[in-house]
């Protein structure tokens, strides 16, 4: 395999993977790295290896965009099984208990009210094999040695739970099921919901299939596969200003070379647009098509993304008591938007 040097590609762009089971997400990031011969390529929104579905990868000088494409919800399929738990809570891991079902489980009408009533805020412990730090130890880390490290509970929100069917066991192998799909907030463990769903049935439970169909304004249906991508290359990138959900500006001329520079702007200097709200999926690209110069005056600490010739070359943070807009993050070559924008 030939050497990949850093920074050689010349590219700044971001691209949605639909990652395939088996495979960790740093293992994505290391085909993507041979992909595009770039070395700074790095993902937001970590999937375990079991788990499918979008995974948004940055390449080049976007990498630094990874902190602002995080903390978005997200939404789930997920396969709960019942009748065994695990020491990682999803299908990977070593059974440590089982236990019969209840008879409820298997009742559609029982199953979807129970669905039902996870939708809303909670405290949740995270799994033992997670990627929470505790002192600076991850916990899986510590799991895997064998150590125990004490985890606090965190703040979620289920946005939305449905339940989409239940099912039997078969040939005496499988175990009954439920496929659920979950919108939830940033930092929600869909192997704890299955855990403690099993927990609060009398039996215990794992998560047996997991797919993520969307991450903030990013779809699955946006996401290509590795082969898909190798094929496209930077076709592939997707526009980071609508990504973002951040207003924007435009800047050019001097405008822009104030921008490249990091220089504060005042709010008056810097006009702001979003996007129209429209079900259009023309409109949905974020180019000049469905952009409207907004009414609202900018929140104090709002992020804003800078456009300069069709590409993000900046973000800018407002400063209220000082009634400017100061840099947060400038990018010299700019973010690419996508050959469509």
């Amino acid at each position: 395999m030939p050497l990949v040097r850093r920074g050689t590609s010349g590219l700044s762009l971001v691209v949605g993977v639909n990652k395939p089971a088996g495979m960790s997400s740093h293992d994505v990031v290391n085909r993507c790295r041979r992909i595009f011969g770039e070395r700074r390529v790095g993902h937001t929104g970590t999937l375990d290896p079991m788990a499918t579905g979008v995974l948004p990868v940055c390449v080049g000088p976007a990498t630094r965009l990874g902190a602002y494409l995080t903390g978005h919800d997200k939404r789930y399929r997920v396969r709960i099984a019942f009748g065994a738990g695990t020491d990682t809570d999803d299908a990977e891991g070593r059974v440590l208990r089982t236990a019969p079902v209840p008879a409820c489980v298997l009742d559609p009408e029982f199953a979807r009210a129970f669905v039902a009533g996870l939708v809303g805020a909670r405290k949740q412990m995270p799994p033992a094999y997670s990627a929470v730090k505790v002192g600076g130890t991850k916990s899986y880390e510590a799991a895997r040695s064998g150590s125990i490290i004490e985890l606090k509970p965190r703040d979620i929100v289920v946005h939305d739970a449905l339940l989409l069917g239940v099912r039997e066991a078969s040939d005496g192998c499988d175990l009954p099921s439920w496929d659920v799909e979950f919108h939830v907030s940033k930092g929600t463990y869909i192997r704890a919901l299955a855990r403690d769903a099993g927990a609060a049935l009398g039996c215990p439970a794992h998560v047996a299939a997991l797919e993520r169909t969307a991450l903030g304004l990013l779809s699955l249906e946006e996401c290509v596969s590795l082969e898909a991508l190798a094929d496209l290359g930077d076709r592939a990138a997707l526009d980071p200003v609508r990504l973002l959900g951040a207003r924007f500006a435009f800047a050019q001329g001097d405008m822009a070379a104030r921008v490249a520079n990091g220089a504060a702007l005042g709010s008056a200097e810097l006009p702001l647009f979003e996007r129209r709200r429209t079900t259009s999926a023309l409109e949905l690209c974020a180019c000049t098509a469905g952009v409207r110069e907004s009414c609202e005056p900018p929140k104090d600490g709002e992020l804003v993304a800078v456009v300069s010739d069709n590409r993000l070359a900046a973000l800018y943070g407002y400063d209220r008591a000082r009634d400017r807009f100061k840099a947060r993050c400038v990018f010299q070559t700019g973010v690419s938007r996508g050959r469509d924008c």
